[in-house]
């Protein structure tokens, strides 16, 4: 018998389309709720899934071979990480926005210029959240804006040193990596 062919889904692929059928779970920044999805085979699955209002994700070059990175404290993984500076779109105003104002309030420089590039779904097996992704140029120094609980430092580091840490694993936050090396790969697309 041929093994089976996984490039077919299977009868329990569920449809695109999912209905929340009850909220579990409410905070500041987002909900859980949990879903039913119709199945390929008539069946239904229910899943947990996380709804989130999107963020956004800097990419602050101070020059085509300098880029700030932060140190930022992560309690949730008990690590401080090498990272872009982003934030969670929880207020309302323009999305181009929330990137200048995270820019700002995380490393202190304000951007004269910003560039929106393809963005990111974070983790779209549970957590339904669209990450913005721009690039900042004409940046001018200024002092950090940082929220209560924040603990972040700012470090200016060559273009090439960024992209040899997402290779090496000291950089190892995902949406981090993801932004650097697609930018990375432009470059050398274009040149």
């Amino acid at each position: 018998m041929p093994p089976p062919d996984s490039s077919q889904p299977s009868d329990q692929t569920p449809h695109a389309e999912a209905d929340a059928s009850q909220t579990l779970l409410v905070t500041k920044r987002f909900r859980v709720v949990r879903v039913d999805e119709s199945c390929r085979d008539g069946t239904l699955r229910t899943r947990e899934i996380v709804e989130h209002p999107g963020s956004v994700l800097i990419v602050p070059l101070l020059a085509d071979d300098q880029i700030c990175l932060i140190r930022n404290v992560r309690r949730a993984v008990v690590a401080t990480l090498w990272e872009l500076p982003a934030g969670t779109l929880d207020r309302e105003e323009p999305i181009a926005a929330a990137a200048r104002r995270e820019l700002e309030e995380e490393t202190g420089y304000r951007a004269g210029s910003l560039e929106e590039v393809p963005g990111l779904w974070m983790s779209p097996g549970i957590l339904r959240e669209r990450m913005h992704v721009f690039v900042a140029r004409g940046l001018t120094p200024g002092p950090q804006a940082l929220e209560p609980g924040e603990t972040i430092d700012t470090h200016v580091v060559a273009w090439s040193e960024a992209v040899a840490m997402c290779l090496d694993g000291r950089i190892d936050d995902a949406k981090t990596v993801a932004a650097i090396l697609r930018l990375e790969a432009q470059r050398h697309r274009r040149g």
